[in-house]
């Protein structure tokens, strides 16, 4: 393994599209790259106020990236070292080598990461589809995960939100190129705001400046030539997990997490159904459950405080591990 720091990730951005923009990094934050066989991924870090912490990662959903996290990490910094990972082909990870996008080609990257750092165990965290990755994650690997802290988890669902269509029309081969044509013309003000109002309980929560942010990152995906292929095939492998029976599917895995386990869940979410809060509940063995009426699908964006303080407690049920 070999890590860079952020000049040799913005090469790396170049190298792929000259017109690609340099990623955003809030005050605080720090970029590197983490060069694994087959696979680099970008590692977003915000160091602890102290010496000793124990590690977190947070894991992000589809279409998003590491700075999904940036507005909870500042309120855990008293807590853990925090580190949030770009998935292969997103944020500024470039694309795996070997093409999988499916949760557990997601998932075995994560460990390979935790593996070759030698950081866990973690606090791993994980949104959407990240939930579902993370929730892999500690079935597989109980040794690496501390607790486990799932915000609005791709878990399988037998009816699926209409608001959510969509989204998993895009594991449909050729959906994603054909729609990428058909929007063509959108400004990625367009987009980011379409993007905004189906994850958030109240869109208007977003500042200007925050907007200003979100609409800078989506020009500087529209840039990069793997954008769609990642998201189809990852809206494919979310797809072909839910249909995965017996041992190897989500749900008789999450029965299967030893670690501590806190649930979040908003009653605007628009893509995952807020009823699936109390069957995820019933399935991990050791879980709580948070419940947020005004989020939508990204709760540690919209009420970061709320979710952190959940973690805090979660915490001291633990003893504070």
């Amino acid at each position: 393994m070999s890590s860079t720091e952020l000049p040799g990730v913005r090469a790396a951005a170049a190298a792929v599209s000259p017109t690609v923009s340099a990623v955003r990094v809030a005050e605080g934050e720090r970029l590197r790259s983490v060069e694994l066989p087959g696979l680099t991924l970008t590692v977003r870090s915000r160091p602890s106020r102290g010496p000793g912490l124990p590690p977190a990662l947070f894991v992000h959903g589809l279409g998003g990236s590491s700075q999904n996290w940036s507005a909870l990490m500042p309120l855990l910094e008293d807590l853990a070292d925090c580190e949030a990972v770009d998935l292969p082909g997103f944020g500024d990870s470039p694309p795996p080598d070997d093409g999988n996008y499916s949760v557990t080609g997601h998932a075995r990257a994560v460990i390979r990461l935790l593996d070759a750092q030698e950081r866990g165990p973690v606090h791993l965290f994980g949104n959407s589809m990240g939930g579902a990755i993370a929730t892999r994650v500690a079935a597989v690997r109980p040794d690496l995960v501390r607790t486990l802290t799932l915000i609005s988890p791709a878990l399988p669902e037998i009816r699926v939100q209409r608001t959510a269509a969509p989204t998993a029309l895009l594991a449909l081969p050729g959906v994603a190129s054909l729609f990428a044509r058909l929007s063509r013309d959108w400004t990625a003000e367009d987009r980011t705001r379409g993007v905004m109002a189906l994850c958030y309980g109240d869109p208007a929560r977003v500042s200007e400046a925050g907007f200003r942010d979100a609409v800078a990152e989506m020009e500087r995906r529209l840039e990069l030539p793997y954008f769609w292929d990642a998201m189809a095939r990852s809206a494919r492998g979310i797809v072909d997990a839910y249909t995965l029976g017996g041992q190897h599917g989500l749900w008789r895995q999450a029965e299967r997490v030893l670690a501590p386990t806190q649930l979040v869940y908003g009653g605007r979410d628009r893509l995952v159904s807020f009823r699936m809060a109390r069957r995820a509940s019933a399935a991990f063995r050791d879980a709580r459950l948070l419940t947020l009426p005004d989020a939508g699908h990204v709760a540690m964006m919209e009420y970061p405080e709320a979710v952190a303080q959940a973690f805090r407690e979660l915490l001291d049920e633990c003893g504070g591990s």
